[in-house]
This record gives C-alpha cells, structure tokens and sequence, in this order.
C-alpha cells in the first residue's frame, strides 16, 4: 500500500477515493477498520463517521485507522475532510490533525480543502465557495456545522495549539521546490500545519509534488489529485487505465436524500420538475407517528414499477429550524437518518440495484444499514461523486451505490447518476 487515508465521513471517502482512481491507481474503500484486516490496493481509503462527534471519540477512531493502515505498510497518511472545512467548534480537524502527527512522530503537516472543479478554492488562507466567501456561502445555514468564518488559517488555529501558518499562492506558482524551501522556513518559524491556497488544479499537482514525502497530509480531496502523478515519478506504482471499471448491473434503482444543502435543494426541485415519482419524509410527522418509515417505504416499492424512486428529506433552511427547535439538532437528524436508512435497507431487499444516497451522515447511515464493508470505486459522475460497488452481506450480490456529499453535482445530477449506471428515465 502506497496511501492510507482516513476520511471523516462516507461520501467524503468515496470523493477522495475517486480523485486517486481517476489518476489509474486501484483503490478500495473500507466502512471503518476491519477486524481481520485491510485488502490489498494502491490505496485504502478508511470511512468513518467523525465529523460531528464528540472530538475524543474522533480522535479515538481516527487512530485506530491509522495503526490498520500502518499495520498493513502504508507509505503516507491523509487525513481527509470536507472542501468546506466544515466540523463543530471544539473540532474534529485540529483535535484529529494533532493525535494524528503525535502518533506519526510528525513535526508539520498542510491543511488543504481546496478543490477547484468544485469551485472550492482557498486564496491568501481564505476559502471560497465559488465566487463568495465561505461564511457568505450556503454553509452558513449548515444544520450541523455552520461555517461563519472564511479565514482557515483562523478556524484551523482554534481547533489546536500547534502553530498554524499559511503557504501562499505565490509560492506555488513557483513549483514544488519553492514549495519545499518554504516549508522548510516555516519550520524553522515554529509553523506546525500550514494552510495551503490553491486556486487551480496545477497549484494541486504542485501541492502534492512537494508534499508526497510528508509522513501526514490533510486535505479535502483535491491534493489527492496530484499523489498519484507524484507517486509514479518516484517510481512507487504504474498508473492503470482500467481501475474505475465496475460491473454493469441490472434493476430498480432509487434515489435517497438527507441533505438539505443548497444544492441538494436544486436537485431534488430539478427532479420533481420534471414530473418524476418522489416521496417525501416529514420529520415531525415522523416523530408523532402520522408518517412511518414502513408506510414510505411501501409507497416506494409500489412505484418502483413505474421506475425510479425519490425518497428525500430534504427540505429549506426555515423548515430544518423549525423542526430542530421542535425536536432538538440531534434528535432530528437521528430520526431523518434512521428513517431513510431503513428505507434504503427495505429497497435494496427489494431489488434496487443502483442507488444514489445524497449527504453524508445519509450516506454513512445507508451504508451502515446494508452491512455494506467494502466498496469498489469505480468512474465519476461529476468531479468528486464516484459510482461505488460492494457485494451485500449474506447473498453476495452486487449493488452500485453513489454517494454524494451535500454540496456536490448539478442540478440534474439524480437523473444524471442513474443515465451513467444504465437506467432509462
């Protein structure tokens, strides 16, 4: 294994897993740390769900996943999280970034979210969401973690009590050894994690060129663009042309969304638009028993005769407040999740055979619900949303599943999804 990486939540994974399977090397995705040990692969990406938990249980896991990946040879470490940066105040990136370079013996490491072809790009230590600030974006309304800061160098620097400096876009403009005399400097000035700007794909390629010594990387998933070019230059693998090749499957198909970003919105309206058959979870009708998971779900494998499905949850800023001061933050995120796990558990029993899961506590949630431990990366939908494949647990059969983060893909990307897996709509 050349990469190891630990991802803080499911789509998040299958993001980064796709970058490094569209640069040829052969990557598998794992659903947290498997007892009997990891596959072999270029890379192994590690999924976990620690985002938004407690920041001791997050650290807690993410070394665990990092004593597997040692354990199974790994060359370097990366830590991936969200191209918005987004965690709760106490953490978990800083909390994590700091137990990870104590364990790796580690003196510096770089904090990257950037991610261009998704219009995430980090100038002079801020980051942009598109042409506006992060705290001026969607973000700002975020459920769970509301991003209200644009300044990382900021944000990063509150989370831990390591130094935090900034490795600025002129740099890179200057290539890798610019780069490498820089991060040099910054060591000598005390700078323990550096943020990096990065405004385009090549300031990536140089980012990794320069980084791909480094024990701990932590990023998003763009840098992981650029390690697999660098990896090949130093001679470590061959790039494979075939390695986001899948199976071609047969069967219903459905869509599941949780999120409720502002691009999620677009895609669920975008669906509806276009007449096309959707059922919609009401959280407080859940909760007082006028709506139940079953009963959608029974609606939902009666029209999958018609053909594909939407279930969502997803629903506008004002409607997510109101049923969070009804219900409480946590209590409605576990009912929606519950909710649509089962639902995405009964369909696949059902039959369904390709199935899009918008959000990434859904997409853990989903996944967790399945029994699902391994997932085959497989070709892109849109930069940063792979088509997956894992055998089910019990049968063997095979499902293919898109997990996609909340801010991700067009406003078509549903009806897209399904076109790439074969399904007519």
């Amino acid at each position: 294994m050349i990469l190891g990486v630990i991802a803080d939540d499911f789509t998040g994974a299958t993001d980064v897993a796709s970058m490094l399977v569209r640069a040829g090397m052969h990557t598998v995705q794992v659903l947290g740390v498997p007892e009997d040990g990891l596959p072999q692969a270029d890379a192994v990406v590690i999924a976990l769900k620690t985002r938004t938990i407690a920041p001791a249980d997050a650290v807690a896991q993410s070394l665990a996943a990092l004593a597997a990946l040692r354990a199974a040879g790994s060359r370097q470490i990366y830590f991936k999280y969200c191209s918005t940066f987004d965690s709760t105040p106490q953490g978990n990136i800083g909390p994590v970034t700091d137990a990870l370079m104590a364990a790796l013996d580690t003196d510096f490491s770089i904090a990257c979210p950037a991610f261009p072809e998704n219009g995430r790009t980090v100038f002079r230590g801020h980051l942009f969401v598109g042409d506006a600030l992060l705290s001026d974006s969607g973000m700002r309304n975020h459920p769970l973690t509301p991003m209200t800061d644009s300044n990382l160098v900021r944000v990063l620097q509150a989370q831990t009590q390591q130094a935090v400096g900034l490795l600025r876009h002129d740099v890179l403009d200057d290539g890798a050894p610019a780069v490498q005399d820089r991060i040099t400097q910054l060591r000598k000035e005390g700078v323990k994690i550096a943020v990096a700007d990065a405004v385009s794909n090549d300031h990536l390629l140089t980012l990794a060129e320069a980084c791909a010594d480094l024990p701990l990387l932590t990023a998003g998933s763009g840098v992981a663009l650029g390690l697999p070019p660098a990896y090949a230059k130093r001679g470590w693998f061959t790039p494979n042309a075939n390695a986001a090749d899948l199976d071609r499957l047969q069967g219903p198909a459905a869509v599941v969304s949780g999120s409720c970003s502002e691009a999620t919105n677009a895609q669920v309206a975008q669906w509806l638009a276009a007449g096309r058959t959707a059922l919609q979870i009401d959280p407080l009708a859940l909760h007082e028993g006028q709506q139940t998971a079953d009963g959608v779900l029974a609606q939902a494998m009666e029209a999958l005769h018609q053909g594909p499905v939407l279930v969502y949850a997803t629903a506008a800023p004002e409607s997510v407040r109101t049923v969070q001061q009804a219900l409480g933050v946590q209590a409605a995120g576990e009912l929606v999740e519950h909710a649509l796990a089962h639902i995405a558990k009964g369909l696949v029993q059902a039959g369904v055979r390709r199935l899009v899961v918008a959000g990434g506590e859904t997409s853990g949630a989903v996944v967790q619900a399945l029994g699902v431990q391994q997932l085959r990366i497989g070709a892109a939908i849109c930069p940063g949303v792979p088509w997956t494949q894992a055998a089910l647990p019990g049968s063997g059969e095979a499902v293919q599943l898109a997990l996609k983060s909340g801010n991700f893909g067009g406003v078509d990307f549903f009806a897209e999804a399904l076109q790439q897996a074969g399904v007519a709509l």
